[in-house]
């Protein structure tokens, strides 16, 4: 008796593995539509999705990567371009500079005619 519970246990799982192992897309595909599907969904298309190969290597680019000499050679342009847009930088920064100087001497009063207590002076 205890032989025919194990068998009728272990039926049962094997069953129940190999039915869920069937896809059930291909139920659902063959309903009707007033059973299955609602009203205005589109067809399914004839062919199942197809993933993007993931390893395929893309082409070869058609540019080849600069060669050493050609590499120094960038590099000392844009060493000589970054050099000229921080002269001018620094051309600006000195011409602002010397006209702020210029503007922003005062000549000095007479030390007995200012006021010490901050105040405004009457009129």
């Amino acid at each position: 008796m205890r032989r025919a519970r194990t068998a009728a246990i272990l039926a049962a799982a094997a069953l129940a593995a190999a039915l869920a192992g069937c896809s059930a897309s291909s139920v659902v595909d063959r309903l009707p539509t007033d059973l299955g599907l609602p009203e205005g969904t589109p067809a399914r298309p004839a062919e199942a999705y197809q993933y993007p190969a993931v390893h395929d290597m893309p082409p070869p680019r058609p540019d080849q990567p600069l060669s050493d000499e050609q590499q120094v050679k960038m590099e000392k342009d844009l060493e000589k371009v970054r050099d000229r847009q921080v002269g001018r930088t620094k051309d600006a920064a000195d011409k602002s500079g010397k006209k702020a100087a210029q503007t922003g001497k005062k000549q000095p009063t007479d030390a007995n005619a200012s006021q010490t207590d901050g105040g405004k002076a009457n009129p």
